[in-house]
């Protein structure tokens, strides 16, 4: 039995397909609320869910779980409730981890590409340069603020889990985002301009040594997230904090194109002024440095971003029934 907290989330409902493809059991911890998050899980529905105010009580049953996929958070970049941002990002964080290290139960978490701040730093997934980061938002710090606790924790050898590992994630794009609002990907709001006959608008560039257009991010198909997650279920022996990207960073502009493309639209672009809102939270770069996966001995290779934008469009976002 595996356990998926944030299941019938974005990356999280991905994984239980992957897993309920398998033959696995599956217990989702998630609430589905309103906003039609339930059909994350309609093709695949769970052996059980758990809201997330039952979990210690489930937990409590001592159930026989062989993994734990924490991927539940608060995880909008502009969230402003620090008291909830620290419980649901890290204090439950700690007490799965903690739960995982007595029962000998292997965890895996999601930290994030935030926790890199404006990436003067860096993009080095190594713990011990943790203590360089400056995290520009309350969501990036909350991630990064785990981090650090688990670097403590594994640094004085307290109790951990018999595998442990948290994925940097960074700009993850693919189906069962829908629900997402503000913090769905660029991909699928591009895609929705082009099909309502609108170009594709992207921001201005709010530096002076960036043209506009060429803010780059290291996007990654949310399969190739899933793939990773996969590994490490097969892969028990392997533990450590890795960054979970393509390695290489493209520009919005690319993306556009690659939306236009995919829709069989030409490739008109919009410049709109950046909203005061993401002005000095907003990363202009990111490339996950991805040697640390690698010498674990990840062998799988990742989709290019025309080739990802282009199975987003066509076998989702085109399709009567876009979730997987």
């Amino acid at each position: 039995m595996i356990l998926v907290t944030g299941g019938a989330g974005f990356i999280g409902s991905n994984l239980h397909a992957a897993l309920a493809g398998r033959g696995l059991e599956t217990v989702v911890v998630d609430r589905l609320r309103a906003e039609g998050k339930w059909r994350n899980l309609a093709h695949h529905p769970p052996a059980r869910l758990v809201p997330p105010e039952a979990l210690d009580d489930f937990l409590a049953t001592h159930p026989p779980l062989e993994m734990v996929f924490h991927l539940g958070a608060v995880s909008s970049t502009t969230a402003t409730d620090g008291d909830l941002v620290w419980a649901s990002n890290v204090e439950l964080s700690l007490r799965l981890w903690r739960w995982c290290a007595v029962r000998r139960v292997r965890f895996v978490y999601a930290s994030s590409a935030a926790t890199y701040g404006d990436g003067a730093a860096g993009f080095d997934d190594d713990m011990a340069a943790l203590g360089r980061l400056q995290p520009l938002n309350l969501y990036g710090w909350s991630k990064h603020a785990f981090d650090l606790q688990v670097a403590r924790m594994v640094g004085v050898g307290q109790p951990r889990p018999p595998q442990w590992a948290g994925l940097k994630f960074f700009n993850v794009y693919g189906p069962n985002e829908y629900h997402k609002g503000g913090m769905i990907s660029v991909v699928k709001v591009k895609h929705d301009e082009v099909l309502a006959g609108k170009a594709p608008r992207l921001f201005r560039s709010d530096r002076a040594d960036l043209a506009d257009g060429q803010q780059r991010r290291d996007f990654i198909w949310v399969g190739d997230v899933v793939a990773v997650l996969l590994w490490l279920l097969d892969t028990p022996d392997v533990s450590g904090l890795f960054n979970l990207g393509t390695g290489t960073a493209r520009s919005y502009l690319d993306l556009a194109h690659a939306v236009c493309s995919a829709a069989g639209a030409a490739p008109q672009v919009e410049f709109v002024d950046m909203p005061d809102r993401l002005r000095g939270q907003y990363q202009s770069f990111t490339q996950a440095a991805m040697e640390r996966l690698r010498a674990a001995g990840y062998p799988g290779q990742f989709t290019p971003l025309e080739e990802g934008v282009t199975r987003y469009v066509r076998d989702f976002l085109r399709q009567p029934d876009p979730y997987l």
